[in-house]
């Protein structure tokens, strides 16, 4: 490192014209950066500059040595601003893991008016339930639902998301319409993971709340592939509202026990770092956070 820090001063030293005025630009004695210069003759074995009373000039071995020296300092120069590129404004590819149920039109609507806005700006979206490893696949950020496991990443809570017991007219049409809790215990599940049971807890009117062990007749591992069944009318499954409201709109799936409440869902953004986030981390956290609260 001493050795590239000698080449930068020497080529300051020659562009400049001479040690004085390199010393001015530098902030260094004139004595000090006639030793750097020395002391990097040493090195080379050669004499770089012929000095007189008057100027410098480059040796022939010297006009050789500053071209490499010259372009050592552009290559470091550049890779200054392309860092402050990256700090200063959204640039470059940005990578975002996601479960699958954000494929929809959740992340699009979040993030198309942040790439709009930054044409340098490019994205790489990683859609899988399974968590994935951030530092190895090298994504920016992720983010997460539910109950985060304790680890060296940091997370930002973002939204609590409502979930709704969900099923279609059609699979309503041979069933008796739950009105209680109970009753739930009598439809088919569709449960969002490979266990054949899971627990529902229902908070209703007047501070009253439920618990249910429910068997499942489908076990997924993918909320699409829930929704999907659910849509098939084979039974009753577990839905976040905000993906779900055109669907609800439409009338293609139906809510059940309007008056009885989940317990919401946590989304959090979670990166590998909290310090020295670039720019387009930075936009795209926000972005998400906005979005992902007003859902």
């Amino acid at each position: 490192m001493e050795q590239l820090k000698r080449m930068a001063l020497f080529a300051t030293v020659v562009q400049k014209g001479s040690m004085v005025a390199a010393a001015e630009a530098l902030g260094m004695s004139a004595s000090a950066v006639s030793q750097q210069i020395r002391r990097l003759e040493e090195a080379a074995g050669v004499s770089l500059l012929h000095r007189t009373t008057r100027k410098l000039t480059l040796s022939e071995a010297g006009a050789q040595f500053y071209e490499s020296c010259r372009q050592i300092v552009e290559l470091a120069e550049q890779a200054e601003q392309r860092l402050a590129e990256q700090r200063d404004a959204p640039v470059g590819e940005l990578r975002i893991a996601a479960p699958v149920g954000f494929s929809g039109p959740v992340l699009s609507e979040a993030l198309a008016p942040l790439l709009s806005a930054h044409p340098a700006l490019s994205l790489r979206l990683f859609f899988q339930d399974e968590q994935i490893d951030l530092i190895e696949q090298r994504i920016d950020l992720a983010i997460r639902v539910g109950q985060l496991d304790d680890s060296s990443l940091v997370a930002r809570h973002v939204a609590d998301w409502r979930m709704l017991v969900c099923a279609a007219p059609a699979y309503l049409a041979r069933r008796v319409w739950p009105t209680q809790p109970q009753q739930l215990l009598d439809l088919d599940w569709i449960a969002l993971n490979t266990e054949r049971s899971q627990h529902l807890q229902l908070h209703g009117p007047g501070g009253a709340m439920q618990r249910l062990r429910l068997e499942s007749r489908i076990a997924c591992n993918n909320i699409l592939a829930a929704r999907q069944f659910t849509l098939a009318g084979m039974g009753v499954s577990l839905q976040p509202e905000p993906e779900i409201r055109e669907l609800l709109a439409r009338g293609e799936l139906l809510a059940l026990l309007p008056d009885w409440q989940l317990e919401p869902i946590g989304l959090h953004i979670v990166t590998p770092r909290r310090d020295a986030q670039p720019a387009k981390v930075r936009y795209a956290i926000e972005a998400l956070r906005r979005h992902l609260l007003n859902a």
